[in-house]
């Protein structure tokens, strides 16, 4: 049963993440198949009433071993206006001054909760988000462009990485994409994806 239903599950995520176009590779979607399962075999014996072996909610072992390594705590700082703290290897940095509940912050935290891409958000006032991500692939990188209205003249190089100003809704997001150079090494590859505008790399 467990198999299938992993099957199952791995199905249903693939379609959800290519119908909803988010940045997961397959590495992504196998691990959430293989972590989900536990627990959804667990609500579906508590829907059908069953009260045999209680089905325990854990991560699989095998999954944990492939998986990158996580923080198992997150650490916090302050220094000066600026509170540093780090979560699953996310470096989050926000002004002491900005409230949690401010457009930036609520999005940053979004971002960080639904995004694998994102390696570190930067809030410095209610209304601008510095984003980085390391998108996994080209179509990835052009989904943060699209997602963030990220104008493809406007990207530019930074060393390994690329840097651009996009939007979303109120927020003025200052985005940049590690590793990106490397993804758009091949220049065909990238006009075809539309995240290249005849930039001279």
């Amino acid at each position: 049963m467990s198999r299938d239903l992993q099957q199952t599950l791995l199905s249903r995520i693939d379609l959800a993440v290519t119908v909803l176009d988010l940045p997961l590779t397959r590495d992504h979607i196998e691990r959430l198949a293989v972590e989900l399962t536990p627990a959804v075999k667990a609500l579906l014996a508590q829907d059908q009433a069953i009260e045999a072996i209680p089905v325990a909610y854990a991560v699989v072992a095998g999954a944990a071993e492939t998986a990158t390594p996580e923080y198992t705590a997150c650490t916090r700082r302050v220094e000066g206006q600026v509170e540093t703290t780090q979560v699953e290897g996310c470096l989050c940095r926000i002004d002491m001054d900005v409230d949690l509940d401010s457009p930036a912050a609520t999005l940053a935290e979004r971002f960080r909760a639904s995004q694998p891409d994102v390696t570190a958000t930067d809030v410095p006032d209610a209304t601008t988000l510095g984003l980085t991500v390391r998108p996994q692939s080209i179509d990835g990188w052009r989904w943060w462009m699209h997602r963030l209205n990220v104008l493809a003249n406007s990207v530019q190089t930074d060393g390994d990485a690329v840097t651009a100003t996009g939007s979303y809704k109120s927020v003025t997001i200052n985005l940049r994409g590690e590793g990106v150079p490397e993804l758009l090494g091949d220049r065909a590859a990238a006009h075809l994806a539309g995240v290249l505008a005849g930039h001279p790399w």
